[in-house]
């Protein structure tokens, strides 16, 4: 049976959700921040922001330096999670594989099968549009895909309002003249390499094989090369289902507290996680500990990971961090699990501020070198010299 994939996307959520309850801020740059923190960052923007230059994870400084006549609002996320709760409704009497992002305005419904029942997709997905854009008041761009992939670089092309209808069938005819930064599942470092190859459009990524990909990109050759032919297998979760999350554990043997052997452990952890998460062709923007101590009590800490990434090395470097807020006693460590969640396509843009472009190629092409190695020669061919005290235990 063809596959039939909506996405729904309501162009700068939070915006737009604080225009509808404020309507004196109509047609002013706005952005979403903290107001009174110095590290703040954009956690939203009006498009009259974004045609100033400013960019979401940007600092709040910076972005009111772009656009001086910009209303800076504190995110209120509760608002943001009611409207989405408010929107939902108006697709679950279609179907029950919706799948939502973290309350901004995202989500994918398949609605495969359900023509005899309620009609075309196409058609579902206008009814869905005009009842949402009159009694909530927001309008989202609606688009229709063979997949989850397809149908998201379909509403990004006609972005901030429109609609887009892909048959099956036309999936790399579609996909093949779209500019590479809007593919999502291309990250940062690789949008260099294309940048320095002058690629520009993805049927130049089409003109490449198999094994030239690979040459250039390791194991993830092989997935730039089928997402370059608009090939995407996952499924949209049911409405209900728990957001995915990658957890990895280990209980000590001995209780330590021991610097070389915690840290050890831990980048053990991330290698697994990080395996996971190419494997599903994810990337995680959160990471978080959970630490048992010898007496029972446990510590809980997360923090963001901006950039979202599925590399070893840089998310090591947010394991670390997060380790140490939450490795606040003298007593022995029991247990530590990591989880990783908001797992998401890799983010497709550049960072625009980044200073560490060249360290984090390196990094991608250190992580899809070992990763071929251990795939041709066994886990045991090769390991980060961190772990290194496991090799002992």
């Amino acid at each position: 049976m063809e596959r039939a994939i909506i996405h729904l996307n309501i162009a700068d959520f939070a915006v737009a959700v604080e225009r509808k309850i404020d309507s004196r801020l109509k047609n002013r740059p706005l952005i979403i921040a903290p107001e009174c923190s110095a590290r703040g960052v954009v956690y939203d923007l009006s498009e009259e922001a974004y045609q100033s230059g400013v960019r979401k994870g940007m600092s709040a400084l910076t972005a009111k330096r772009f656009c001086k006549e910009a209303l800076i609002l504190s995110p209120h996320m509760d608002r943001y999670e009611r409207a989405m709760r408010a929107v939902l409704k108006y697709l679950i009497p279609f179907t029950p594989l919706i799948e939502t992002g973290e309350h901004d305005g995202h989500l994918f419904a398949d609605v495969t099968g359900t023509q005899k029942a309620f009609g075309t997709p196409m058609d579902i997905a206008w009814n869905v549009r005009k009842n949402i854009k009159s009694d909530i008041g927001v309008d989202p761009i609606w688009s229709v895909a063979p997949n989850k992939l397809l149908a998201k670089v379909a509403s990004r092309l006609v972005k901030p309002d429109g609609e887009y209808i892909v048959a099956c069938g036309e999936e790399e005819a579609f996909i093949s003249p779209v500019p590479i930064h809007l593919i999502p599942g291309i990250e940062n470092t690789e949008l260099i390499k294309f940048q320095e190859l002058n690629f520009k459009f993805t049927y130049q990524i089409v003109a490449l094989n198999l094994l030239q990909l690979q040459v250039l990109f390791g194991s993830k050759g092989r997935v730039i090369y089928e997402i370059a032919r608009g090939v995407d297998s996952s499924d949209v979760l049911p409405v209900d289902q728990k957001q995915p999350k990658v957890i990895f554990e280990h209980e000590f043997h001995d209780d330590t507290n021991d610097v070389s052997t915690l840290e050890s452990i831990l980048y053990y952890l991330v290698e697994q996680i990080g395996l996971e998460l190419r494997k599903r062709r994810l990337a995680a923007g959160r990471i978080g500990i959970f630490i048992s101590y010898s007496d029972g009590k446990r510590i809980i800490r997360s923090i963001g990971i901006k950039p979202q990434t599925a590399n070893d090395i840089i998310l090591f470097e947010f394991c670390l961090k997060v380790f140490y807020l939450a490795w606040v006693r003298r007593i022995r460590i029991r247990h530590v699990r990591i989880v990783c969640d908001k797992l998401t396509f890799p983010p497709a843009q550049m960072e625009l501020f980044s200073c560490d472009r060249k360290k984090t190629e390196k990094l991608t092409k250190l992580i899809s070198a070992i990763d071929d190695i251990r795939s041709r020669f066994g886990k045991e061919a090769i390991f980060n010299g961190r772990t290194y005290p496991l090799q002992n235990l």
